[in-house]
């Protein structure tokens, strides 16, 4: 397709797409109008099929006829389009009363087998409902009969364009390398340029349009000077305005207001064309072909404004202005003027088809002159594809593997080589029309991802912008998402520059729009949009419950924070399920065909998931139970640490050392857990403690319980317990035995009991034990004393008895329940007899 026929189809694309999206509005032969848009399908009058009839046996005809235009078959397609979008929607006629019936000829039960009989009153009820329902369904079926030879019809008619496109594309012109053809090219441009010359003279020399200068002439010299200065001056001063803004590195959303400051050099030269324009109208001087000429110049010159702007945008001036390709200065200014270049060549080869158009001059004239440009176009292609490959390279290092983004560049440059070698090749065989949809679109299509890469950009600094990181905004998730969006909106843009009809477009959307039926359910894009919304609606009043019951109602309640947690959860399991089945009840969805389909599938899944679901009911039990909450300190599997969270398929637990553990919900129900925190604080401590042979043990007793008791979490009902637990070959043994409040403490009430007993030890003078000890041959290898041995230590001095016995046999002695704590959190200790146990 030729861009200047696109820039035409760009606006009727857009009106298409707002009338497919509010609905085909029927044909006044319809009948349709005296409904009004709120008819409900029910309401509907049948169509007129009658005139149905007539319609269908002229398109049949038009069809069969080869000598048929193709606007033609454009515009009874476009009537066909009509009648099967009003046949569509005639298939809804008496759908609720089609229902209610189907729904009581189910409630009367299944139908008796043959030879069965049932009673002759429901047998005769049954009768008059499937009558009734028959009936009922004669509209509909006329509709899905005549629904189906329209949509026939237009498959057909698509079918004969495209063949006779393709038929278009294959033809061989006259050779444009052929000299012989060559004076009747030169010959139709002689006759043009003197008629345009002839048209000029004549409307110099007429009293009218002389008569309408004069009167227009003000308009006319302050249109000039306008556009003029436009042409002449507007690009240049709104590009110094623009690398103005691009240097002010200070200055906040810089590259937002550079990029729209940067539109004028398009908008004010455009303005400045569109003024000489309609200067030249309002003379009266321009004849027919001329004023066709004039006509199409705001076009011509949208078209190279566009391509210069884009060609600064994708090769700036600035190093440090953000550009889609790694190229230096001199290959991103070679880059500028291949890409102007290119828009220069678009617009020659409009202007040529628009003073010289190939119905007016020949297949000849129009070989020899459409190869230059072709040959032009192919070679500015070859070049800008070399550039795209020399970025690739520039931006890829030996070892490393290429980017998708890279790959995708390089794709897209090796395909402008190709193009723009094959492009001439063919266009000098005489395959001109093929030639002219490959170079042409190609280039267009390398426009529209550079436009692309410029909304890319745009929507990045606005977000930078908006979240005050302007030079990180490209790299965030909602501009990378919105960016794959405006790539999927590309796509009907490429296909109308490849050559796609609007109506093939249409066609599409329409049997989007349409839908597909499974079984008795037609599901389209409708249905599921109306489904998302009902089910986003339903999640984000169940977060607004859930959020209200944990910051407003269940503090107020008896429940501790595991049960608020555990409420909570399932408020939010329920809210979904329910939100699930509103939305797809809402949207008419009928999900009982899938129920064969999905009882075929559980057994598989029974198979294959049984460990997620067994996960799954095990959270659903945790929940329920509340065995474990947020917040207990819990040993599982060797595990210790606090629960932070639990899901319906796992829990996960951070230990003492912060490192997160997702422990299965399975292990928790079926395996032993101990809980040290979940019904009660408390906790038992046991401190070891030995001293040296020869020291007082009641008073030994006696410090050890002052000290036990002057803790602040020591519980004093019961009272601490200092226990004499017996002797060793180096220590006599003690142990400090403490209830505490809060058992999470317990490793800073061990620390402070240590301190102090070094503290008083050393002020009461009482021997501690030292390391390292030496071991005499002599001994005896049990380490238990006879009574001599005992006898003899206690009446020995303390250092004395240090003195032998050096080593420390208990001083740090840790209980078997005790765990352990890598970063010294409180919360690690010994619990005995407090916690539960499973």
């Amino acid at each position: 397709m030729h861009p200047l026929r696109l820039t035409r189809l760009l606006l009727l694309w857009l009106a298409l797409a707002c009338a497919s999206a509010q609905g085909w509005a029927p044909a006044p032969a319809l009948a349709q109008a005296a409904l009004g848009p709120a008819a409900t399908a029910d309401e509907l009058a049948p169509p007129d099929y009658k005139e149905w009839e007539k319609t269908a046996t002229r398109a049949e005809k038009q069809i069969a006829d080869r000598e048929t235009e193709s606007a033609d078959h454009e515009t009874m397609r476009g009537y066909l389009v009509q009648w099967r979008d009003t046949f569509l929607r005639a298939q809804g006629i008496n759908a609720s009363r089609i229902a209610s019936a189907r729904g009581q000829i189910d409630a009367l039960g299944p139908a008796p087998a043959e030879g069965a009989t049932e009673p002759a009153d429901i047998a005769e009820r049954r009768k008059d409902l499937n009558d009734q329902l028959a009936e009922l369904r004669v509209p509909v079926v006329s509709a899905e009969e005549a629904y189906q030879r329209a949509d026939g019809l237009i498959r057909e008619i698509d079918r004969v364009l495209r063949e006779r496109q393709t038929q278009e594309l294959l033809r061989v012109w006259p050779m444009p390398l052929n000299p012989a053809n060559w004076p009747e090219a030169a010959g139709a441009l002689t006759d043009v340029t003197l008629t345009i010359w002839t048209e000029g003279a004549e409307r110099w020399t007429s009293d009218e349009a002389q008569a309408t200068a004069r009167d227009n002439l003000p308009a006319i010299l302050a249109l000039l000077a306008v556009g003029l200065l436009l042409i002449a001056r507007g690009r240049s001063l709104m590009e110094q305005l623009t690398q103005r803004l691009q240097d002010q590195a200070s200055a906040r959303g810089r590259k937002v207001w550079s990029l729209l400051v940067s539109l004028g050099q398009i908008a004010l030269p455009v303005a400045g064309v569109m003024a000489v324009s309609h200067a030249v109208r309002l003379s009266g001087m321009a004849g027919p072909r001329t004023a066709e000429i004039v006509e199409v110049l705001p076009a011509i010159g949208f078209i190279l404004y566009v391509a210069g702007w884009l060609a600064g945008r994708v090769f700036p001036k600035a190093c440090h202005q953000y550009a889609p390709l790694n190229l230096s200065s001199e290959r991103r200014r070679e880059g500028r003027f291949h890409a102007a270049m290119f828009g220069v060549v678009i617009a020659i080869d409009a202007l040529r088809i628009t003073a010289l158009p190939p119905a007016r001059v020949g297949e000849t004239a129009s070989s020899v002159f459409a190869f230059p440009t072709i040959v032009l176009a192919g070679l500015l292609l070859f070049r800008i594809g070399q550039l795209m490959l020399a970025s690739v390279r520039n931006d890829t290092s030996a070892d490393e593997p290429t980017t998708y983004r890279n790959s995708l560049i390089g794709l897209l440059g090796r395909g402008a080589i190709l193009i723009g070698v094959i492009g001439p090749l063919l266009g000098a065989l005489g395959y001109i029309a093929a030639a002219t949809a490959l170079v042409y679109p190609a280039g267009v299509t390398l426009g529209l991802v550079g436009v692309l890469f410029v909304l890319q950009t745009l929507v990045g600094d606005l977000y930078g912008l908006a979240t005050r990181n302007e030079d990180g905004g490209r790299d965030a998730l909602l501009p990378v998402l919105i960016g794959f969006l405006l790539a999927i909106a590309m796509v009907p843009l490429l296909a109308l520059v490849w050559g796609a009809r609007v109506a093939d477009l249409t066609e599409i959307w329409a049997r989007f729009r349409e839908g597909y039926t499974i079984g008795s359910t037609r599901i389209s894009p409708t249905s599921f949009l109306l489904l998302a919304v009902v089910f986003a609606v339903g999640y984000g009043v169940t977060r607004l419950f859930q959020g209200a019951l944990k910051s407003s109602i269940l503090p107020k309640t008896r429940l501790d924070q595991g049960g608020r947690n555990a409420v909570v959860s399932g408020v939010g399991y329920l809210g979904i399920i329910l939100a699930a089945l509103v939305a797809v009840n809402t949207a008419g969805l009928d999900l009982s065909n899938l129920a064969i389909v999905a009882g075929a599938l559980s057994v598989g899944i029974g198979f294959g998931l049984q460990t997620i679901v067994g996960n799954f009911v095990s959270g659903i039990i945790l929940l329920i139970e509340r065995p474990v909450s947020e917040g207990d300190w819990i040993e599982v599997g060797g595990v210790q640490g606090t629960v932070k969270s639990i899901s319906v398929r796992s829990t996960r637990i951070q230990t003492f050392d912060r490192t997160d553990v997702i422990v299965p919900n399975q292990d928790l129900v079926a395996g032993q857990v101990t809980n040290w925190t979940r019904y009660n604080m408390t906790g038992r401590l046991i401190v070891p403690i030995g001293v040296a042979y020869g020291s007082d043990t009641r008073k030994v007793e006696r410090i050890l319980r002052e000290i036990a008791e002057a803790q602040p979490l020591a519980i004093l009902n019961p009272p601490p317990t200092i226990l004499f637990m017996g002797f060793t070959q180096e220590v006599l043994s003690f142990e400090i035995r403490v209830i505490l409040r809060d058992v999470n403490f317990s490793l800073s009430v061990r620390s402070e009991i240590n301190h102090m007993i070094a503290k008083r030890f050393a002020e009461e003078g009482i021997g501690l034990p030292h390391m390292p000890r030496e071991i005499w041959p002599q001994e005896p290898a049990s380490d238990t004393l006879d009574a001599v041995e005992i006898a003899t230590l206690l009446e020995a001095p303390a250092g004395r008895a240090a003195q032998k016995d050096e080593v420390p046999k208990g001083t740090s002695a840790v209980h078997p329940d005790e765990g352990e704590d890598a970063e010294g959190d409180e919360g690690d200790g010994a619990a005995e007899g407090t916690g539960s146990s499973r």
